[in-house]
């Protein structure tokens, strides 16, 4: 009973606050809701204020009265409401708070029921402890952050940041591949959606597990294999890691060095490195297992092969707009989560007919929207894997192009290429100049 009339007062100050002070609406309005009053007459009254305010109009006793008064409202009792609470505006907020801690409270005794009817509930006990926590996190959510920062405001803060950066409290999510690191001024920034395009065959999935096995020494990074089954994503692992190659590893009779294996293995007890192997995922369902693993053993780096293995939401949709509606997905997970998202893609068919075979932001397929809102575009090309015939200096050469950095600079990485062990490496020397187009390491793509 105290409760119910402790509530009472508090929407009787709110509203009798707005009904005198009209502006005060604005330090309340992301945070008060018309469900968070518990009397009906009092969030009928609430409703009516926050949408004349909300138009524009001035609104007081005689307004509400009036656009009321087939509701059979009482001018007395409005009155009365009006000059509860009207000496000032200065407390609302301390008023919203303890009425939306009201409601959560309420909220929270109704959902302690809900878990546990989840409890006795039959279902693997992961989905279930997902549920639940789903419902908290609403609870949690107050909804209250000013979005709006000032100049000022927003260089103090700015200097903290650098500080720390100078000091190595942040930095970037460095790749191994020094020329790369150097590009993105120290490595993968979170936040950051970060495509990798190429044709079949030139080593997409190479260098994601390359990146990824070397990233996760220091970094918690997450897999979504939709291509490859888990075994096969474990032989490149052990190959990678062990440096044996991909034929011994699948034909073990061949000759395969158990000792480096074991190695390899005992060294991925200090790797941060999940996979998950579940094909044709859509957005939505890569969010929910993104934000489980970040809960739960933590996420820093989320890898996606491939976008074109996606799903759309809607499958009457055309293509593009379902990977529009993927990538721009992706980059939003990757601002929410402050993680880097690392997505491969694949390049259209035509970029091989080309004199010049590197791929560019153009050749990406089925939607212009991933250059959009990507944040890095890098392409790979293997020249030896387009012409065959180029002399052996081409063997183990590959070419990272990154022709977008929306931070700052483009140009290209070249790579060692160990196809063997299906792994990427830094090269080392002057790279080989025939066939393979130029382009400066210094130029800047806004």
């Amino acid at each position: 009973m105290i409760g119910i009339q402790r509530s009472q007062e508090l929407e009787l100050g709110i509203i009798s606050i707005l009904m005198n002070f009209n502006s005060a609406i604005d330090e309340v309005c992301d945070v008060l809701k018309p469900e968070h009053f518990a009397n009906d007459f009092n969030r009928m009254i609430y409703v009516e204020v926050a949408s004349q305010i909300g138009k524009g109009q001035s609104c007081d006793v005689l307004t509400v009265y009036d656009a009321l008064r087939e509701r059979e409202v009482d001018l007395q009792v409005l009155n009365e409401v009006s000059q509860y609470h009207a000496h000032s505006s200065g407390s609302i907020g301390r008023l919203v708070k303890a009425l939306t801690d009201r409601y959560k409270e309420a909220q929270l005794g109704q959902l302690s029921h809900v878990i546990a009817d989840l409890a006795g509930q039959s279902g693997p006990i992961g989905d279930r402890i997902d549920k639940a926590q789903a419902e908290l996190s609403k609870l949690s959510d107050t909804g209250d952050a000013d979005e709006w920062v000032d100049a000022f405001e927003a260089a103090i803060q700015h200097i903290d940041l650098l500080d720390k950066r100078e000091s190595g409290e942040i930095v970037g999510i460095a790749t191994g591949l020094h020329d790369l690191d150097e590009l993105l001024d120290g490595g993968m920034q979170r936040g950051n959606l970060v495509v990798i395009g190429a044709r079949p065959a030139m080593g997409k999935t190479a260098l994601a597990m390359t990146l990824s096995l070397q990233v996760a020494r220091n970094h918690n990074v997450g897999f979504l294999s939709m291509e490859m089954p888990h075994a096969d994503v474990r032989d490149r692992q052990i190959a990678i890691l062990a440096r044996v190659p991909m034929s011994h590893i699948k034909r073990p009779k061949k000759g395969l060095e158990y000792d480096k294996v074991v190695d390899a293995v005992e060294s991925s007890k200090y790797l941060k490195f999940r996979v998950s192997d579940k094909s044709g995922l859509n957005i939505i369902q890569v969010r929910s297992k993104a934000r489980a693993l970040k809960r739960r053993k933590g996420l820093d780096v989320l890898v996606v092969d491939y976008i074109g293995l996606m799903n759309g939401l809607d499958s009457k949709q055309s293509r593009a707009y379902q990977i529009e509606e993927i990538s721009r997905g992706l980059k939003s997970l990757a601002k929410e989560l402050d993680i880097v998202v690392v997505c491969l893609a694949q390049v259209n068919r035509g970029v091989t007919e080309r004199a010049n075979a590197v791929p560019g932001l153009q050749d990406l397929r089925d939607s212009g929207a991933i250059e959009q809102d990507a944040d890095v575009v890098a392409f790979i090309h293997r020249p030896i894997a387009a012409k065959p015939d180029l002399p052996p200096e081409f063997l183990h050469y590959g070419l990272l192009r990154v022709a977008k950095n929306r931070q700052g600079r483009i140009g290209d990485v070249h790579m060692f290429y160990e196809g063997e062990f299906t792994r990427f490496s830094g090269w080392e020397g002057m790279p080989p100049s025939q066939g393979v187009a130029k382009q400066s390491a210094v130029g800047r793509n806004m």
